[in-house]
């Protein structure tokens, strides 16, 4: 008679981060990178980028890789215990990271007070983050005069 064992392997512990560059992102990242250090969990950044654009969409990418790896650089701190997970995501951002969002144990997004909208989460991503995420979600609102925003 044939055993079948079957072997759970644990998921990575994961806080995801939505960036876009924006003061309020800037303080989102900030603070899932003290979520993630204090979890003991690999920080996953990701920028969403609209697939419209005259630049060819891989060159896109990495501009945008680039960019982000710099922005991480001088807002992540530095160390040997946090692992960082850098994206760059065509779509729609708030259903991007939701689903992202299924594998997190976190999700930290920015979000600004007010939007041209009248959504007093400032947008479109944050509403469907918090409906659809499939964890925890932390909103970062109105950052605009963090003054410490590099």
């Amino acid at each position: 008679m044939t055993r079948s064992i079957m072997r759970v392997v644990p998921r990575p512990r994961c806080v995801v981060v939505g960036v876009d560059g924006s003061a309020n992102s800037i303080a989102a990242l900030r603070r899932a990178a003290t979520e993630a250090q204090r979890r003991h969990a690999v920080l996953d950044v990701i920028h969403v980028l609209d697939s419209r654009g005259t630049v060819p969409r891989p060159v896109r990418a990495v501009i945008e890789w680039l960019r982000l790896r710099r922005l991480a650089a001088r807002v992540v701190p530095r160390s040997r215990h946090l692992t960082t997970r850098l994206r760059v995501v065509f779509g729609d951002p708030g259903q991007v990271l939701a689903a992202a969002g299924e594998r997190a144990e976190l999700m930290v997004v920015g979000a600004r007070r007010h939007s041209e909208h009248g959504n007093p989460l400032g947008g479109d991503t944050v509403p469907v983050v918090l409906r659809d995420a499939g964890c925890e979600v932390a909103v970062c609102a109105d950052h605009a005069t963090d003054r410490r925003t590099p």
